[in-house]
């Protein structure tokens, strides 16, 4: 009696072998899709957000988040460091870094800080998240079309838009919204 091919032993395993790398494919071309389109996860590299994230804490940003609406005050969101905040906050030339802020203002709303508080269009701007005061002055801004103003919550330590300027909306990679790790701060943003 003749054996067939699928009855063939090597066969089998060359079969459960493509079968295999199939699957891994499909896997790695799924993972890169979601990497590239939806979710990415990110640390926190700096004390900037302190007391909200602290060095090390890993996030979830979703990227899609303002495709069908805006940034709004108080959203954590990731960005790609315009020119002006790798020049401001002395980056090494030609690096490329996301930095991770909070939105304070939105296109023509007027931002200012005097006397350790924000004001939003005129109005004390409360903000329970902030690590302390700030101890700075930032003279009545209105935030240009299209653009943002960002500042850490550890205001003091912070290189953000108090010293560098506004954020073009394009630069925006996505916002935070859950924390992963570490497991005892594991929650959403």
């Amino acid at each position: 009696m003749k054996q067939s091919e699928s009855d063939h032993p090597k066969a089998e395993s060359t079969n459960e072998l493509l079968e295999w790398f199939k699957t891994l494919g499909i896997a790695l071309v799924a993972a890169i899709g979601i990497r590239t389109f939806i979710a990415q996860a990110f640390h926190i590299p700096s004390e900037s957000m302190v007391p909200t994230l602290e060095v090390g804490d890993r996030l979830i940003v979703f990227k899609p988040s303002y495709l069908f609406s805006e940034p709004s005050t108080g959203d954590i969101i990731v960005f790609e460091a315009p020119p002006s905040a790798v020049k401001a906050c002395n980056l090494p030339n030609g690096q490329t870094s996301d930095f991770i802020k909070r939105v304070i203002g939105t296109p023509g709303e007027q931002v200012a800080v005097s006397g350790g508080q924000t004001f939003i269009n005129g109005a004390v701007d409360a903000e329970p998240y902030l690590a302390e005061a700030p101890n700075y002055q930032l003279p009545t801004v209105t935030v240009p079309p299209n653009s943002l103003l960002v500042l850490g919550d550890n205001r003091n330590n912070s290189c953000d838009g108090h010293v560098w300027g506004f954020l073009p909306e394009d630069r925006i990679v996505g916002r935070a919204v859950f924390r992963y790790w570490p497991p005892n701060r594991i929650g959403p943003l």
